[in-house]
C-alpha cells in the first residue's frame, strides 16, 4: 500500500509499505476513505516533534471502514464506518478511568498514531485499542463532516469544556486557523454574549465571518477598541488556538481578572510567563494535549446539524499527490485551511 513516511527532519516520501495486520486481540485495521493534514504534521517535518519515530507513517485525521478486529474487540465489526481518534488509550489505566486520555499509560497510549506508531496518511492503519480508538460513524455523517472529529474538532471541544464556559459568557478565540474555527463551533453551542475572533490574517477573517456571523472577528490591532468596551475588561474566556509567542501574550493580556485562559495551540518554542505584569489578575491557565473522549457526543452534535467545519476542507488531493498537498498547506495560499487526502 501507499503509505507517506516520515524519512528525516525534513523529508517526507511516499512509500509502498506492507498492509497492516492485527497485531493484538484489542486491535482493528481500518482502510482509510479520507484523511487530513494536520499542522502537528508539519511540526514533526520540521524536527519540532522529538519524540516522533523516522520511518513512521504520518497522519492522524482520518476515517473508514473496519476491515478486520482482534478476538477482543466488540465495540465495531467490520463494515462499520469508524472516526479514528488521535489518540490511543487503554481505557482502565487511571489516567484513561478519569478521563486523562492522552496521559494513558499504556507504551502506546496518547497521541502515537503517526507520531510513534503508523498514522493514516495510507489506505490501511493499525489502530490499537479499537474500542477506544475508534468511534462508529451515524447513518447520514458523511466522511467530509465526521473527518476532524477525532482530532481538530476534538480540540476545540475540549478547550471549550475545560475552560467551563457558562452561558452568557464573553468569549475570546485568538487564531482564526482549524482549531480556532472548531473552538468556535464549540463555544457557540454554550450561547455566549460575546463570540470574538481574533485573527492577523485577512483571508482567514473572510472565512470566520462566513462560519460565524454573529461572531465579532478582528484582527490584531483591533483588540485595544474591543476590549476597552468590555464592561470587566476583558474576556470571561480566552481560547488561545493560535501558537505563537504574540498570540500567547494575547491571551493572558485580554483576559479580564479571574478569568479563565484555555492554551489549545502547539509550539515550537518555549514561551514565558511574565509573572510580574499578571500578579493580580489572578488566572487560571489550562493546557496540554487534547484528552480526546468525547468524540460519540461530538458526532451526535454534528447528526443533530448542531456542528458543521466541513467547510474547512477548502482542498482534495489523492495520496499519490500528496506531496503537492503539503507544499500548499504549508504555504498558506489560495485560501488553503485544510486539505483532505483520499487513497
Amino acid at each position: 500500500m501507499l503509505a507517506y513516511t516520515y524519512v528525516d527532519n525534513g523529508r517526507f516520501e511516499l512509500r509502498d509499505k506492507p498492509v497492516p495486520s492485527v497485531l493484538g486481540p484489542r486491535d482493528a485495521v481500518v482502510k482509510v476513505t479520507l484523511a487530513s493534514i494536520c499542522t502537528s504534521d508539519l511540526h514533526i517535518l520540521r524536527g519540532a516533534i522529538p519524540r516522533a519515530v523516522k520511518g513512521i507513517t504520518v497522519g492522524h485525521e482520518m476515517v473508514g471502514v473496519v476491515e478486520r478486529v482482534g478476538s477482543a474487540v466488540t465495540h465495531v465489526v467490520p463494515g462499520d464506518r469508524v472516526c479514528v481518534n488521535v489518540e490511543t488509550f487503554c481505557g482502565e489505566c487511571w489516567f484513561c478511568r478519569r478521563g486523562y486520555v492522552n496521559n494513558c499509560t499504556d507504551r502506546h497510549g496518547g497521541w502515537s498514531l503517526g507520531c510513534r506508531i503508523d498514522g493514516g496518511q495510507a489506505e490501511y492503519v493499525r489502530v490499537p485499542f479499537a474500542d477506544t480508538g475508534l468511534t462508529k460513524i451515524p447513518d447520514g455523517v458523511s466522511d467530509e463532516r465526521a473527518l476532524f472529529v477525532g482530532d481538530v474538532l476534538a480540540t476545540g471541544y475540549w478547550a471549550v469544556k475545560i475552560s467551563e464556559q457558562e452561558e452568557g459568557d464573553c468569549v475570546l478565540i485568538i487564531g482564526g486557523g482549524p482549531v480556532g474555527v472548531c473552538a468556535a463551533a464549540c463555544a457557540r453551542l454554550k450561547k455566549p454574549s460575546r463570540l470574538i475572533i481574533c485573527e492577523k490574517n485577512a483571508g482567514r477573517r473572510k472565512f470566520a465571518a462566513r462560519m460565524f456571523p454573529e461572531a465579532e472577528v478582528v484582527c490584531p490591532e483591533d483588540m485595544p477598541r474591543v476590549i476597552s468596551s468590555m464592561p470587566r475588561g476583558g474576556a470571561d474566556r480566552v481560547l488561545e488556538c493560535g501558537g505563537n509567542r504574540k498570540t500567547f501574550e494575547m491571551a493572558w493580556k485580554y483576559a479580564r481578572p479571574n478569568a479563565c485562559v484555555v492554551i489549545a495551540a502547539l509550539y515550537e518554542g518555549a514561551q514565558s510567563l511574565p509573572l510580574p505584569e499578571m500578579y493580580g489578575k489572578n488566572l487560571t491557565l489550562k493546557f496540554g494535549g487534547v484528552d480526546g473522549c468525547d468524540c460519540a457526543e461530538i458526532l451526535r452534535l454534528i447528526s443533530e446539524d448542531k456542528i458543521d467545519v466541513s467547510p474547512l476542507i477548502t482542498h482534495t488531493f489523492p495520496l499519490s499527490d500528496i506531496a503537492r498537498a503539503y507544499e500548499l498547506f504549508a504555504s498558506g495560499r489560495d485560501g488553503v485551511m485544510k486539505v483532505a487526502i483520499r487513497p
